[in-house]
């Protein structure tokens, strides 16, 4: 499954990083907390998270994660978007909560 797929089924808005809407989906991974992610969360991951500064995209190109999705409406900073442009990792966003949006990609991913 790819990300474009993801967005599509779940409803998802996408703030930036159109050019890795292509990117194969592994699973997901769903943590608030940098050093977390970092040392647990695989390739080709989506990331949900309700961090929105710049550090996350660090992380995100560092383990290789096909995209970051963002819960309760939160919405990236400039700094961000920018990186998630050179990056080339989208960055999504829903209105739900990292619970609720977390069920649906797993029940997505693992039909």
């Amino acid at each position: 499954m790819t990300v474009r797929e993801i967005v599509e089924s779940l409803n998802l808005k996408v703030f930036t990083g159109e050019q890795g809407l292509d990117n194969p989906v592994e699973g997901g991974y769903t943590s608030d907390l940098l050093s977390d992610v970092m040392g647990y969360a695989d390739a080709g991951r989506v990331w949900i998270t309700l961090q929105t500064h710049k550090n996350i995209m660090a992380i995100a190109s560092l383990k290789e994660l096909a995209a970051v999705l963002l819960v309760k409406g939160f919405e990236p900073d400039q700094d961000t978007k920018a990186l998630a442009e050179k990056e080339g990792i989208p960055i999504l966003g829903t209105t739900e909560q990292a619970f609720e949006i977390s069920g649906r990609l797993y029940g997505l991913l693992n039909p």
